[in-house]
């Protein structure tokens, strides 16, 4: 039988790993199990694993009351799993791991390192201890393998000739197909929302640059990362690159206190790079005034839940738009619409005074491959 085992978190946060050394082997809470776990919500006779076939093992529930969850998902009937499969019994978290040599280690453990403490959480939420996908993250971040952007263009409203593009992120990862939404999600869970941003953007500035044909770029930043020297001497190194495009640095929400962007936007100034405020009016975005009064970004990017519909939208709602696009400019500002898909939203955009679109209706995301090669240097 293959070194297969259960790696936990214990009460102390230490992580334990515990042998699955035969089969069947049962899990629950029973003194008799081969895996006892002392945890709020486990049956006696919880689940078990029963048969082994190459790089997979056999996971049955033994009709327990919480359940026995593969990946967040319960089962209802035996299910193959593999190395590096998040599992639940109830609400205790584990991941199956299989290695040449496995650790029996625990405070908590017996002598035989049958048994564990596991943390209550309260409450019917699953733990989340583990994050799935998070080897082949890290792989990303380590190697690169798949990684790749997309440019959406950017328009005047009036005229519709493109004034810049917004750099996207994209992830080929063989392990790892998922959007960016989703990576920055594992990410946060880890604690490295910013490494990922600064990959996508300083690989996206290299693949586009020279490619643009003289059109700005806006290129997005994450988290804590602006706080950082490394960030701006990033942007140097970027901005030496030849056929290097200029440059528009949107600012993530969490960075949008005057305590963090006051410093923020006098060392871009100092630099010669343009700022954005990102998706405003989205859930606290409208609380930000005073901070547009106090440091005057560049652009102002209206987020899409408030340009989608708009021409169809109620008095009130376009009345507040229209004042917004108006305080926007009156600190010289460009009012940028994001999210329009239809003539007739382009036109309402276009009639409160909004300068600049973006959205479906003027240009799909598209990969840098597709753009115009650079010119030989």
């Amino acid at each position: 039988m293959r070194p297969w085992f259960l790696e936990t978190v214990a009460a102390d946060g230490s992580r334990v790993n515990h042998a699955i050394t035969k089969l069947p082997f049962r899990i629950g809470r029973d003194a008799h199990c081969d895996l006892v776990i002392e945890a709020r919500g486990l049956s006696r006779q919880h689940a078990e694993f029963t048969q082994e076939a190459g790089e997979q093992l056999l996971l049955s529930d033994l009709g327990s009351t919480n359940g026995t969850w593969v990946h967040r998902e319960r089962i209802a009937a035996p299910r193959w799993v593999g190395e590096r499969t998040i599992l639940h019994f109830g609400n205790a978290e584990f991941r199956l791991g299989l290695e040449t040599q496995t650790m029996l280690a625990s405070r908590e453990a017996g002598e035989d390192g049958s048994r564990t403490m596991l943390v209550p959480t309260g409450g019917r939420l699953l733990s989340e201890k583990f994050v799935e996908g998070q080897e082949a993250f890290e792989d990303f971040l380590a190697r690169g393998e798949g990684l790749g952007c997309a440019v959406q263009p950017i328009v005047r409203a009036d005229g519709g000739a493109v004034f810049a593009y917004e750099l996207l992120g994209r992830c080929e990862h063989p392990r790892l197909r998922q959007p960016p939404g989703r990576l920055f999600d594992i990410a946060g869970k880890l604690g490295r929302r910013g490494e990922l941003s600064t990959l996508f953007r300083n690989h996206g500035v290299r693949a586009v640059a020279g490619r643009l044909g003289g059109a700005r770029l806006f290129v997005n930043t994450d988290g804590d990362e602006t706080e950082h020297e490394a960030f701006f001497e990033s942007l140097q190194a970027l901005r030496a690159l030849p056929g290097a495009p200029e440059l528009v640095i949107e600012i993530h929400e969490s960075a949008r206190s005057l305590e963090k962007l006051r410093p923020l936007a006098q060392r871009l100034g100092a630099m010669g790079i343009a700022f954005a405020i990102d998706d405003f009016g989205h859930d606290e975005g409208v609380d930000h005034l005073s901070i547009l009064g106090e440091v005057p970004p560049q652009y102002v990017k209206f987020d899409m839940g408030l340009v989608r519909g708009i021409d169809q939208a109620a008095e009130p709602r376009r009345r507040l738009v229209r004042s917004l696009v108006r305080l926007v400019r009156d600190l010289d500002a460009v009012a940028l619409a994001e999210g329009v898909e239809t003539e007739a939203e382009a036109a309402a955009c276009r009639d409160m005074g909004f300068e600049l679109l973006q959205g479906y209706l003027t240009g799909r995301p598209v990969p840098a491959s597709a753009l115009p090669p650079a010119a030989p240097a």
